[in-house]
């Protein structure tokens, strides 16, 4: 299955915040649509936002065309706007910027090189699942295997296969893995809603956890490894991914558990040498204080919801790309 997909001229994505109680897809026809999904999070994920910028240029490009010649200043133009969307993951301009090199080509060359990166993501997820599989074979003593994963990096994350969940559906088909636990990941409750849904559409047994209890769980020895996914990572290994994975990768290493990043290549951003380097997306406070009928706080309330923080690399036990592993520290 794809998140997203190009049909007749139009984005087509699977509608990530209406899941689990309705799946259903959006038809996305416009540069201002593609941007309101992405920063509704609709669609979420680094790869599958990159895969959605892709097509995003490829949809401005349509619209911005005459007689066959592309207005470039105006594809150009409606390229940043996508590129600013979502300013954590690196892997939207990775896409874009890659996008944006094939627009001396015309539209064809476009296409192609959106069907290119698109390609290339799926590969990466395939080969990622792999090696990552293999490599908690030789890193975990406890077979089969007790994963703590956080919010979502499964094919809704991810364009195809999946990331750390990837691996983690990959550990199971071949009979290595025991049980997955799975945080809510607040605010938006990504690893209640989706992950919990990819993971009981494969049959796959798991337990959900209220964020706060992750300390707890790994303290008391239920979990023999943990794996999550990444939006960005700096040259030295700093890594940032959805809010909350610090205090998995804290408690890890504390008592002595691997933490394993599992991402594409293109999640490393060499331009950025450390994670304070980093641009941390900011969240509305809706978000937290309007939940439910009743919402969840007082109105007046100030709210910090960064989307993202940075894990320190010294906690991380290796970073595990298509291209290679990092770390094993």
């Amino acid at each position: 299955m794809k998140s997203v997909a190009w049909e007749s001229g139009k984005i087509i994505a699977v509608n990530q915040a209406a899941l689990p109680h309705h799946c259903e897809q959006i038809e996305i026809t416009t540069v201002d649509q593609l941007i309101g999904e992405l920063r509704r999070l609709s669609i979420r994920g680094a790869p599958s936002i990159a895969a959605a910028g892709a097509l995003g240029v490829l949809l401005a490009a349509t619209r911005y065309q005459r007689d066959g010649e592309l207005d470039t200043l105006e594809i150009e133009s409606e390229a940043r706007r996508i590129e600013s969307a979502r300013p954590t993951a690196v892997n939207l301009s990775w896409a874009v910027r890659r996008m944006i090199t094939s627009l001396d080509g015309g539209l064809s060359a476009l296409a192609d090189e959106a069907n290119a990166i698109l390609g290339e993501i799926a590969d990466s997820n395939e080969t990622l699942a792999r090696i990552t599989a293999d490599f908690l074979v030789e890193q975990v003593e406890t077979s089969p295997t007790r994963v703590m994963t956080h919010c979502n990096t499964g094919w809704l994350a991810t364009y195809s296969t999946g990331t750390a969940l990837g691996a983690i559906m990959e550990m199971y088909s071949r009979g290595t893995l025991a049980h997955v636990y799975c945080s809510e990941t607040r605010p938006l409750l990504q690893g209640a809603r989706l992950t919990t849904w990819e993971l009981d559409m494969a049959g796959i047994p798991h337990t959900l956890f209220v964020d706060s209890a992750a300390t707890h769980l790994i303290g008391r020895g239920c979990i023999d490894c943990v794996v999550v996914g990444a939006d960005r990572i700096a040259r030295n290994g700093d890594t940032a991914n959805k809010i909350g994975t610090m205090q998995l990768a804290v408690a890890a290493r504390h008592f002595g558990v691997p933490f394993v990043v599992v991402a594409p290549y293109s999640t490393i951003d060499l331009e950025i040498s450390t994670g304070d380097d980093i641009p941390i997306e900011q969240r509305s406070e809706e978000e937290v204080i309007i939940t439910g009928d009743n919402g969840s706080a007082v109105l007046s309330t100030d709210v910090e919801n960064p989307a993202f923080d940075v894990t320190p690399a010294e906690l991380i036990t290796a970073v595990i790309t298509e291209e290679g592993i990092y770390g094993r520290g």
